[in-house]
């Protein structure tokens, strides 16, 4: 009817607005037959306004008051050139109609115009009312709940107006990239010049922490009314639900889902309880169309990318108005294409959360990028590790092959894997785009993983252990072949290696067991761990098939990026020691297309120590400032608190911003915005590099302290010369002893102004020392070239001064204070500290029973135990009292009650008298 040609163009329009009404649960009415008690929700068509003010063609009720209006016009109809006509009706309403309607501001709060194939609405409510089209006019519900909000919160009415005022942001638990992307994200909000929001961030810097943390502030403080959160595949939305269940608030510390219900759509629907609804896009685009899917995971739905554009059509079971908020969290790569419609459906701001957004992605957001953070930036703020690729070549892959004519090979039927041998027809002859899929060439996946097994003390040095590896195929059958394989090149059994995709059993558990378990070091999947699985023990990213999308490929090589504690990391891994870097082995060259962005440690054939010479001299290339970057970052992993606080006081400043500013230097556009206007873009460049790299070239004691502290932590295995036994007896080396002594003395003058217990005891003449003092001096002196302990400079002394040195049993660090007072001539002989502290005991107390003084057996348990206290670390505090082994006697209660009122004072004589 809507096509017929007898009709005037607004009278099929209106047609069409009849039908959008009525589906949508508004009772159309004509004039004569109006009846406010019909239903929640009337429209009257052809409604006399005010004089002057002609007559409207919908007047809408909610619940017997008028709040709104429609504008009707032709197909086609440019809609913002008649908002003047709908705003005249909304103010123009009669007397007696006047005393039923809903007004803000002496005009009607809802405001439409529409063709029957476009919607624009205004809604009064919102600060700066601005037409927005909409799929379809909301339902009397939805205007009379955003009625209730007007009237509960007449300042701030929507959630438009409420994030103008958003309360602080708690930073305590996020990372500053988290904190960016959060105020990106509600600036725009509160701007409103974009209905969508782009954030950029890094694979492993949390973004799906980011997005919970931003959909509770704006459900608590927005009072947003529901939130759609979008992931790219259905076992990822059991993850992402993990994440809002364990989600603390940071109001009072309750769980996210202890306040909101958090739910994932399921074939039965949405329930209208939920809060966050976590979905497929494919998902959503069935249940729009009514149609049932299984709970469970199913590739081939969650998967699926159709040929052409989707449409959707209206749903009163899920209304545009369902949601407030859409979140995209690395969703399909296609979902800003042909699933785009999905999206335009909801009248709601939409965020998008990604890696690396492509032009499609920038231009769905209309460039709106509130946030970014790459990789490289997170690799230098410690939250990911940097990669090294590792290439394998092989002829096959690269050229692909040919088989004879009546050759009798395996074939293999795809769908039910048996398998049965026939001879070839003709030659066949295939490419290396149809290996794998069309060909499977057994000799070919032999070769690279036995390449693999035998490169792998070149790629991970040192190690025994297989680090954890996951293997992307091109499907399950390629899969099948490689996890088969996979055990007969290592010789291992099943717990080895195993296959992880949706056709495997138990998929999820065997994640787990592969993030967990010292024995499976191999997995082998397709789709399944590709994208937002955290596996933080994985060491090597493994490519057996192409990816020609930089997103999908940003998003595998992610798996490999995440930090780890280095605790963590030894349980799985029992030969290594701290996670510094992963490895991409590309066997088919995925890495050699132009979107591959290189590690940043570039330069692998250059030293440390010559590229912090060149640092000093200002001669560093872009690739070696990178490189230094990498280095630097690599180091402070490996760092413990105390050393990386130790090599912050002696930079001035965190290392980690200075890792940040040659990462910035390096950035293609830091570069840009640093060449803008300049007449010679090269030397824009090397002054943005000179300028990163100047705090290290300026800090000579910032270089050796990084080299020393390197040098600390590495240690070079030789496995290849061959030992020869020279010789095999007993010799005091007096020369080294001599040597060691005469270093130790000048090791004393030459730090005495940056270590601590040096300063006191030679320059202060202080004779008690603190143990931390002693401890940081010990920490210096274990370190390259010297490597000393108490013990090696104690024996060298032993060694030359003979009749002057009390041999000890055993040495613990306070025996650097005797070392140091013999040093410098404090004493007249080398005792152990601990046997000095004891003697003086025993000569205070015999001074003590001279001046009369007696103590009691249960007295003499707490004195000797304070001696042993001050032997072991140099003094002894109050709160010591409340440690071992005091504790056995109620700690400082018990001191009170055995010793009295003079405890404090016998702490502080005893220092005082054994410490001297």
């Amino acid at each position: 009817m809507t096509n017929d040609p007898s009709l005037a163009a607004e009278q099929r329009a209106r047609l069409l607005i009849d039908q959008q009404l009525a589906d949508a649960g508004w009772l159309v009415q004509d004039r004569k037959q109006l009846n406010l008690f019909a239903g929640q929700g009337v429209a009257v068509r052809e409604m006399i306004m005010a004089k002057g003010h002609g007559r409207v063609d919908y007047l809408l009720y909610v619940d017997q008051r008028v709040v709104g209006v429609i504008e009707a016009k032709p197909v086609g109809t440019t809609l913002s050139g008649v908002e003047w006509q709908s705003a005249m009706y909304a103010e123009g309403l009669p007397a007696e109609v006047r005393l039923k309607a809903l007004t803000v501001d002496g005009r009607l709060p809802f405001v439409f115009e529409a063709t029957g194939t476009e919607t624009h609405f205004t809604n009064g409510y919102d600060p700066q009312p601005r037409a927005r089209r909409v799929f379809n006019a909301p339902k009397p519900e939805a205007l009379a709940r955003l009625m209730r909000d007007a009237e509960r919160d007449p300042a701030r009415p929507t959630w438009r107006a409420k994030v103008q005022a958003m309360p602080a942001l708690d930073e305590r638990p996020m990372r500053k990239a988290q904190v960016a992307a959060i105020r990106g994200i509600e600036k725009s909000l509160a701007e409103q010049r974009f209905d969508r929001s782009l954030v950029q961030m890094a694979t492993g810097a949390g973004k799906t922490y980011t997005a919970v943390a931003e959909s509770y502030r704006l459900l608590k403080h927005g009072e947003f009314n529901r939130v759609l959160f979008l992931v790219d595949r259905n076992n990822l939305g059991d993850q992402t639900l993990a994440e809002f269940q364990n989600y603390r608030t940071p109001d009072d510390g309750r769980r996210f889902t202890e306040i909101y219900n958090v739910d994932k759509l399921t074939g039965a629907g949405m329930l209208g309880s939920s809060h966050v609804v976590i979905s497929t896009i494919q998902r959503v685009f069935k249940a729009i169309r009514n149609e049932n899917v299984a709970d469970g995971d199913d590739p081939g739905l969650d998967g699926y990318v159709p040929d052409t554009p989707v449409t959707v059509a209206y749903n009163p079971l899920m209304p545009p108005e369902t949601f407030d908020l859409v979140i995209v969290d690395e969703a399909h790569r296609s979902i800003y294409g042909v699933w785009r419609g999905v999206l335009e459906y909801f009248d709601a701001h939409i965020v998008g959360l990604t890696a690396t957004p492509g032009k499609q992605t920038f231009g769905f957001f209309r460039q709106n990028l509130v946030s970014e953070y790459t990789y490289p930036e997170s690799v230098a703020d410690l939250v990911n590790v940097d990669f090294d690729l590792y290439r394998i070549k092989t002829q096959i892959t690269a050229d692909g092959s040919s088989i004879e004519a009546g050759t009798v090979v395996p074939m293999v039927d795809r769908r039910t894997r048996a398998q049965r041998l026939e001879a070839l027809d003709e030659d066949l002859v295939y490419t290396s785009r149809q290996l794998d899929r069309a060909v499977t060439s057994t000799s070919q996946i032999r070769l690279v993983l036995e390449t693999f097994r035998d490169k792998l003390p070149e790629i991970f040095p040192g190690r025994g252990t297989v680090p954890k590896t996951l293997i992307f195929c091109k499907d399950d059958n390629h899969a099948e072949e490689v996890v088969t394989t996979v055990r007969e090149v290592f010789g291992k059994g099943n717990d080895f290696a195993t296959k992880i995709t949706y056709n495997a059993k138990d998929p999820k558990g065997q994640l787990q067991a592969f993030r967990t378990s010292a024995v499976l070091r191999i997995a082998v999947t397709v789709d399944m761990i590709a994208t937002g699985t955290d596996v933080k023990p994985l060491e090597c990213v493994f490519f057996m098939r192409d990816v020609r999308s930089a997103q999908y490929f940003e998003q595998m090589k992610g798996r490999g990026a995440r930090t780890i504690p280095s605790a963590d990391f030894r349980a799985v891994t029992p030969d290594a020691t701290e996670k510094t870097r992963f490895v991409i082995v590309d066997a088919v060259g995925v890495t050699e297309h132009d979107f591959v962005d290189p590690p940043l440690n570039r330069e692998k054939g250059i030293s440390l120590k010559k590229l912090l010479d060149k640092a000093a001299t200002l001669t560093l290339t872009e690739g070696e400032s990178a490189t230094l970057a990498s280095r630097l970052t690599a180091l402070e992993l490996q760092l413990t608190p105390a050393e990386r606080a130790e090599l912050d006081q002696v930079a001035g400043t965190p290392v980690q911003s200075m890792v940040r500013d040659l990462v910035d230097a390096v950035d293609p556009d830091k570069q840009a915005q640093a060449i803008q206007g300049a007449a010679d873009p090269a030397a824009a460049i090397q002054q943005l590099l000179d300028w990163a790299v100047r705090p290290l070239a300026a800090n000579p004691e910032l270089r050796n302290r990084i080299l020393e502290l390197r040098r600390a932590h590495d240690q070079v295995i030789d496995e290849v010369s061959v030992d020869v036994l020279l010789d095999a007896h007993g010799v005091v080396d007096t020369g080294r002893a001599q040597s060691i002594v005469e270093s130790w003395a000048q090791y004393l003058t030459d730090h005495r102004d940056e270590i601590t217990a040096i300063q006191l005891m030679t320059e202060a003449h202080e004779r008690r020392v603190s143990f931390d003092d002693i401890q940081e001096l010990a920490e210096r002196i274990s370190r390259p070239p010297h490597n000393w302990t108490p013990e090696v400079i104690w024996a060298a002394y032993e060694a030359i001064e003979t009749g002057r040195v009390r041999r000890g049993t055993r040495h613990t660090l306070t025996d650097l204070v005797s070392l140091m007072r013999f040093t410098i001539g404090e004493d007249d002989e080398l005792v152990p500290y601990a046997e000095r502290v004891r003697e003086r005991y025993a000569a205070w107390l015999t001074q003590q029973e001279q001046t009369g003084v007696q103590f009691s057996e249960t007295e003499r348990w707490w004195l000797d135990r304070m001696v042993e206290v001050i032997a072991s670390s140099a003094g002894i505090s109050p709160q010591d009292l409340d440690r071992p082994p005091f504790t056995e006697r109620g700690g400082t209660d018990g001191a009170l009650r055995d010793l009295g009122d003079d405890t404090a004072d016998l702490i502080d004589k005893l220092n005082r008298e054994l410490t001297a």
